[in-house]
């Protein structure tokens, strides 16, 4: 068996959530959820959501299913379409 290298505590937990979490994509499926959630609560299709921001059916359907992380441009241009907010959050680290 061998040693593992010494690392903190906070960042052998991270590391252990990255692992948790990676095959999900946690971040873009979160943003992909609340999107989808949001253009159904407006009544919104993907086409019409679509043409309001200015990209296709296609682009909007891969950002819902997590296929591509989204441009921030992009974002921006969906939440407004979609009368929200967008909130991005910097958070330091637990040390």
């Amino acid at each position: 068996m061998h040693a593992m290298p010494k690392a903190s505590k906070g960042a052998l937990e991270r590391l252990q959530e990255r692992i948790r979490t990676a095959d999900r994509g946690w971040f873009f499926a979160a943003v992909a959820d609340k999107v989808a959630e949001r253009r159904q609560a407006r009544g919104f299709s993907q086409r019409e959501l679509a043409e309001l921001v200015g990209t296709t059916q296609s682009a909007i359907a891969r950002l819902e299913r997590g296929g591509r992380p989204p441009r921030i441009d992009t974002l921006l241009r969906i939440a407004d379409a979609l009368d929200c907010d967008l909130v991005v959050e910097l958070k330091p680290r637990r040390h």
